[in-house]
Order: structure tokens, then sequence, then C-alpha cells
């Protein structure tokens, strides 16, 4: 009889400690799970952050790429304008006035500026002339700050001798362009860039 009744009661002692076993071991897998997933989402936005990272560094080394060449540029450009100025800065009289009998009203002192920089003063001489071409009075001018791509104009004296005007070019100088050309200056043989002011080390 006791053994009926001792069976039973091991076989449900045995149920028990297994139940309690397995419960135990399914919470260790759910924790284990959960770590697991922790771990994984956290390896995911850890390569998001690598893969914008590696988006910012290739947007900022093709920034500076184009930094580089716009640099280049500028210099060549600015070069360029130095060595053929001609084609981009004159001077000139415009229409003015002259009287029955000789003299001169109404004169205006022009300089085109067709670079891409300001020009801070340019010089010049103007030449009073009679009817022979004779010089019989001279005055000097200076024109400042002359904006890119712009033309500017000073009146100059009038004279009541003279039938025409000469307009002579002394110098220009541009801080933005490098730019310093005189009547004056030597030119040395040989110089690809004879009127920049300061010399560029690339060169």
């Amino acid at each position: 009889m006791k053994r009926n009744v001792v069976y039973p009661v091991v076989l449900l002692l045995l149920v028990i400690i297994f139940s309690l076993g397995y419960c135990q071991q399914q919470r260790h897998s759910r924790k284990i799970l959960t770590e697991n997933q922790r771990l994984w989402n956290e390896n995911r936005d850890l390569r998001k952050s690598l893969q914008q990272a590696g988006a910012i560094d290739d947007q900022i080394a093709s920034h500076q790429a184009v930094q580089q060449r716009t640099a280049g540029q500028f210099i060549e450009r600015r070069a360029y304008y130095r060595r053929n100025w001609k084609q981009f800065i004159a001077v000139s009289a415009d229409d003015y006035k002259t009287g029955f009998l000789g003299g001169i009203k109404n004169l205006h002192i022009l300089v085109r500026n067709q670079t891409e920089y300001a020009i801070d003063n340019v010089v010049v001489t103007v030449e009073y002339l009679r009817n022979n071409n004779e010089v019989f009075k001279t005055e000097q001018y200076t024109i400042s700050n002359i904006p890119e791509k712009s033309v500017r104009s000073i009146a100059a004296s009038n004279s009541r001798k003279g039938s025409k005007v000469n307009v002579k070019l002394e110098s220009i100088t541009s801080q933005a362009m490098n730019f310093c050309y005189a009547v004056s200056k030597p030119v040395l043989a040989g110089n690809p860039d004879p009127y920049e002011c300061v010399p560029s080390s690339h060169q």
C-alpha cells in the first residue's frame, strides 16, 4: 500500500522538478534571444552610422577637390588677364566740344575694365593739342575704384586753346588681379608674366 502511494508522489516531484527546470531554461533562452536581438540592432545602427560617415567623407573629399580646382582656375584666370590686359583694359576721351576758334569743353576720361576683377587705380596723362598736333598743355589724372566689367569716367579740365586731346595710359594697379603695370616699369626678356605685382610661387 505504501509503495502505491510513494510512486505517485515521487513521479509528481519529478514532474515538478522537470517543469521548474524547463521554465528556467525557457527564461534563460528568452534572455539570450533578447540579448542577441539587442546586439543585432546595435550592429545594424553601427553599420548605418559608418555608411553615413563614409558618405560625409566622400562629400568632404569632393568639396575639397572642387575648391582646389577653383583655386587653380582663379590663379590661371588672373594670369590670363595680366598677360592679355590690352584686350580688356582701355582709356579714352569721350565726345568733347571744341570752340569755333579753338578750345575744349566737357572733356571726360573713360576707363573700360572688361576683366573679372576690380581695378584700384589708373593713371593717365592728357595732352591738349593745337591744330598742328603741337602739345601746349598736359595734365595727369587718377581714376580710382573701377569695378569689374564696368566703365568709369572723370571730368577733365577745359582749355581755352586746342582742337583735340591725346590720352596716354601711365599705370594700372589691381590688387585683386595682382596686376601692376607702368610705362616706366622695365619688362625683363623671357618673363611670361611681367606685370605680376607679387611673383607667385608656382611660376
